[in-house]
């Protein structure tokens, strides 16, 4: 389809690189000069980052990824352990580069105690042996003891802290942001919480989980990606998953009403991101105009050459074709004059089984001629004038060896003028005869136009349903277990049967294409078994149905007015009607020669579908209630009060959001709309997202650690070596005893 005007006036869409953050990676820096003794020091533990520093700073001086890489240099033969950002400074560490976590929890404690060397060490803790600092650390909703043992051992043991404390990371987020009465949603790496505070205190009985965070939502974008890009050249890794969720997913508004829309032209030009993975090029050589010349020359006389050879060996089997006719036509002329048993014997010695055999083998050998003879002479012989051939009626022993090669030679000259003068009469037969066709068909649309349209109409429905069809087969042949596969198999189980078992005819002289010792091919029956099993994609066959469908949709645009270019068959098939295209490449036309563009890959309806996991968990698969489902729960049974009162009409007043999935565009207004549809109007409903979903934690931890509250919810190492790690020292931010 030509370009519009609309195709040419678009700009160059962006490409943005399929990065993996990693690259930019230079080391964590140290900060001994921030370091005091006595200051607490707040830990954000999490699975996904570590945040550590002191509670006099106001931001964490380290914020690394949770990654360990244990490394050995065969060279000096030395070990070396790299931990956070250290981790990206080579290929080779990178690749070994692991996490102390299992899912939400801790598996392998020795790397956990590497990981807090390396950061009491950069943050300037100085003393040998051990941490003379109290220790803020955070860990997950409804932790289990063992994680809660392990964490206090290393502590109090290994680094001879003097006292701890555990808190819960957006339980001190909403901390930080002067949280009171509300609904917490945290959305942290490995799951998702609701938790419902009432008086600065969480009610953690209540509070309920989503196996749903950061973490997985990456797993499943790669897992999409893999399912729409299952040949992708270059593989996409877990950083570069990470970075299109994070720097291209957001909250749709209306997921519904957005995905009836999101695969169109005009939207798909506004949402859909286009990623290109890094690859090498290749640069191919550019020549110079003469030297394209000289090529283009060359391939010209080749193919000038090789279209001579062709047409020379179509004519010489086109010669022997009519010579095998004329000998048959001659045959069947000759058993006229026989009787029964003389015709039955005579046919017997040609090689056929009975008369009806050779008639066949007779009817199709005189359609392969007309065939032949409109492709390859047709009426290229311009010259009126007839030549002449002197030698040809002259017998062979009046001539000399120079006559005798002259005169095979004007055999052919003549064989081949024969040859076209059929042709060309043929084709003014055929012409004329088309030419009266048209007449009728002239005469019947101007005397019946409504009948004629429905004619032509049925036709192209017919083409249509043919190419569907082939498709449709062809598709199945695929399939070794589908019917259309068996019955080919039977089909070509059954001819070569035949083939054994057939007679074999004598005529030596018959061309390999026209073997008179097979009668295959000799009229309509035998060539619709050969269409069972021959491949779908004839190349005849669809280019003569391509010509008629081109002239049957010439005809229908010039003399119906309910039939548009809209309705052609080029327009259906258009890339931009195709959901299939824009859902892969996007708004644009796909180039598969392009480098470039096999190396790109098209963010859309991904965009939207993985955040709102976390709004309709069954989308991926999760038998779970959403944030907004767990959320009406609360309000409407779990929370003192009845009917939006009391503690419920509160936390109305402040659902509040944290954790790095907050970070999705719209996350607010999507959450404020959803939640307003099971409220009444005149409740006074209120989001908000923290102020910084990602360090509030952390700053929550300094916030709490330097209040009055703090100094009696630590844990010191007297009351651990007399209860032992199962005891909680209980405050409104962590954990409870359960009963």
């Amino acid at each position: 389809m030509t370009a519009t005007p609309r195709d040419a006036d678009l700009v160059k869409r962006r490409v943005w690189e399929l990065r993996d953050h990693a690259e930019s990676r230079t080391g964590t820096p140290f900060f001994p000069d921030a370091y005091a003794p006595g200051v607490p020091i707040a830990i954000d533990f999490g699975s996904s980052a570590l945040r550590v520093g002191m509670t006099s700073q106001k931001g964490p001086q380290i914020n690394i990824p949770m990654l360990i890489s244990k490394y050995r240099d065969r060279k000096s033969g030395k070990s070396m352990t790299f931990v956070g950002d250290d981790v990206f400074l080579d290929p080779s560490i990178k690749a070994q580069a692991r996490s102390p976590f299992d899912g939400a929890f801790v598996t392998n404690w020795e790397y956990v105690e590497q990981i807090l060397d390396y950061s009491f060490k950069h943050i300037g803790v100085s003393s040998s042996g051990r941490v003379d600092n109290p220790i803020v650390l955070t860990e997950r909703p409804g932790a289990s003891l063992l994680q809660r043992k392990g964490y206090y051992e290393l502590l109090y043991e290994t680094y001879g802290v003097n006292k701890v404390a555990l808190g819960i990371d957006s339980l001190f987020s909403y901390h930080q942001n002067n949280g009171h009465t509300g609904i917490v949603i945290g959305t942290g790496h490995e799951s998702t919480h609701v938790i419902p505070v009432v008086s600065g205190k969480a009610l953690m009985p209540e509070a309920k989980r989503l196996n749903w965070g950061g973490h997985q939502a990456s797993n499943y974008m790669s897992n999409l990606l893999s399912l729409k890009y299952p040949y992708f050249p270059s593989k996409i890794t877990n950083y570069q998953v990470d970075n299109i969720v994070k720097d291209f997913c957001y909250v749709s508004k209306n997921y519904n009403q957005e995905l009836k829309s999101v695969l169109t032209l005009d939207v798909l030009e506004e949402i859909d991101i286009t990623l290109e993975a890094p690859f090498t090029e290749v640069e191919k050589q550019q020549k110079t105009e003469e030297e394209l010349a000289r090529q283009a020359e060359k391939r010209k006389e080749s193919g000038r050459r090789l279209q001579e050879q062709a047409q020379q060996k179509r004519l010489e089997k086109l010669i022997q074709k009519e010579q095998e006719f004329e000998y048959y036509t001659k045959l069947k002329e000759r058993l006229s004059s026989l009787n029964k048993k003389q015709q039955q014997s005579t046919i017997k010695e040609e090689g056929f089984e009975d008369e009806a055999d050779l008639n066949k083998y007779v009817s199709g050998l005189e359609k392969a001629l007309k065939r032949a003879r409109k492709q390859d002479v047709g009426d290229d012989d311009a010259s009126d004038e007839v030549p002449s051939f002197p030698l040809v009626d002259i017998p062979d022993e009046d001539l000399d060896e120079e006559q005798l090669k002259e005169k095979r030679k004007q055999r052919l000259m003549k064989a081949n003028y024969d040859a076209r003068q059929r042709a060309k009469k043929e084709k003014e037969e055929e012409e004329k005869r088309l030419a009266e066709e048209a007449q009728q068909d002239e005469e019947w649309r101007s005397r019946d136009l409504n009948g004629w349209i429905h004619d032509r109409r049925e036709k192209l429905k017919a083409i249509v349903q043919k190419r569907k069809d082939r498709q449709k087969l062809k598709e199945q042949l695929s399939d070794r277990k589908s019917v259309a596969a068996q019955m080919r198999m039977k089909s070509i189980a059954s001819l070569a049967s035949d083939e054994k078992s057939g007679s074999k005819r004598k005529r030596n002289n018959a061309s390999i294409d026209n073997d008179p010792n097979d009668t295959f091919g000799a009229n309509d029956d035998d060539w619709a078994i050969y269409r069972d099993i021959a491949s779908v994609d004839d190349e005849e066959l669809i280019e003569e149905e391509e010509q008629q469908l081109l002239k049957l949709e010439k005809e229908l645009l010039d003399h119906d007015p309910n039939f548009t270019v809209e309705d052609t068959m080029e327009a259906q098939y258009d890339w931009r009607k195709s959901i299939l295209h824009l859902f892969l490449r996007g708004p644009r036309p796909y180039n598969s020669e392009d480098s470039h563009e096999q190396h790109q890959v098209h963010i859309n309806v991904e965009r939207i579908r993985v955040p709102e996991v976390l709004f309709q968990p069954s989308i991926a698969g999760i038998d779970q209630a959403s944030i907004v489902e767990v959320g009406q729960n609360l309000l409407l049974h779990r929370l003192p009060g009845s009917g939006f009162s009391g503690d419920s009409y509160d936390a109305l007043q402040d659902i509040f959001v944290t954790g790095g999935q907050a970070l999705f565009q719209n996350f607010e207004e999507r959450l404020y709309s959803e939640y307003r549809q099971f409220l009444p109007d005149e409740a006074p409903l209120k989001v908000r997202l923290a102020s910084d979903p990602l360090l509030d934690a952390w700053k929550g931890m300094t916030k709490w650690a330097q209040s009055d509250a703090s100094k009696n919810q630590y844990l010191t190492k007297a009351e651990y070596d007399e209860m032992g790690p199962d005891y909680i020292k209980e405050h409104g931010l962590g954990n409870i005893n359960v009963v």
